[in-house]
């Protein structure tokens, strides 16, 4: 993984007309960067939230997410860059923000929140490097700029930025689940968090009918058979990597509403 030093990120914002700030619909609020943010306003830099993976979500939450940012004070659509939605929107809320052309805009957020996915669908082709996990190869090395229509041009930049949130969140996506100290101890967290807000989180996608963390990891692991050949138990760091990697990749149903006015 190749996490930006705020030192760069300062360089590059300097170099875009407006910042892209993509977070995890699903709990917007662990994903986002307000360092970052505040960086851009001392910049004078405008930026726009976008909340990525809102095919994962009821549109009733994503509605939620961005009446909140709106109250906030805060510019935020909502995409699915997956499922190549809400692009339009987008590109409007873009001129919206910057009333001259050419403009050029560059694509920030915390690993695993879609940026490669984002940029090609922006292209319309598929020549961005993409990784399906955070740490794998395939991540942006070096700023690449690219035009997306019109006199609107996109800054791919390098790096991604460091997850400031404390909690699973952070924990999860500052290094590859295959580097992490202790991924039973991590999805025991994740599991909780999940089983929080959606009971029924782990019968969907597993079809295991628990809630308790060490039960899910258990018979996750005996339903893939990750089974030690000598006595027959189930390799909990197996389950416990593919339950992380579910979640990162939306296969675990999960999502948080917005605080309360």
């Amino acid at each position: 993984m190749q996490l930006a030093n705020w030192r760069l990120i300062n360089e590059l914002l300097g170099t875009v007309d407006v910042a892209l700030e993509l977070v995890d619909i699903r709990d917007p609020l662990s994903t986002r960067s307000l360092r970052f943010e505040r960086l851009a306003e001392r910049k004078g830099v405008p930026v726009i939230i976008i909340m990525n993976k809102a095919d994962l979500v009821p549109r009733r939450v994503a509605e939620a997410w961005k009446k909140y940012f709106q109250r906030e004070g805060v510019r935020a659509v909502y995409i699915s860059a997956r499922e190549r939605l809400g692009t339009r929107i987008l590109r409007k809320a873009i001129k919206d923000v910057i009333h001259y052309t050419p403009l050029t805009a560059g694509i920030f957020g915390v690993p695993k929140v879609g940026k490669s996915s984002l940029i090609n669908v922006l292209k319309g082709r598929h020549s961005a490097s993409t990784s399906p996990y955070p740490g794998h190869p395939g991540y942006t090395r070096k700023a690449q700029l690219f035009r997306i229509g019109g006199d609107i041009y996109l800054i791919d930049t390098p790096g991604l930025i460091p997850p400031e949130a404390v909690g699973i969140e952070a924990e999860i996506r500052s290094v590859p689940v295959d580097e992490l100290k202790n991924p039973v101890a991590t999805a025991i967290k994740l599991i909780k968090r999940i089983a929080a807000e959606n009971p029924m989180a782990f019968l969907e996608a597993y079809g295991i009918d628990s809630t308790e963390p060490d039960r899910v990891l258990r018979e996750l692991a005996l339903k893939r058979g990750w089974i030690y050949r000598k006595d027959k138990e189930p390799i909990l760091q197996e389950s416990a990597k593919a339950v992380i990697r579910d979640y990162l990749d939306g296969r675990i149903p999960f999502y948080v509403m917005p605080p309360r006015p």
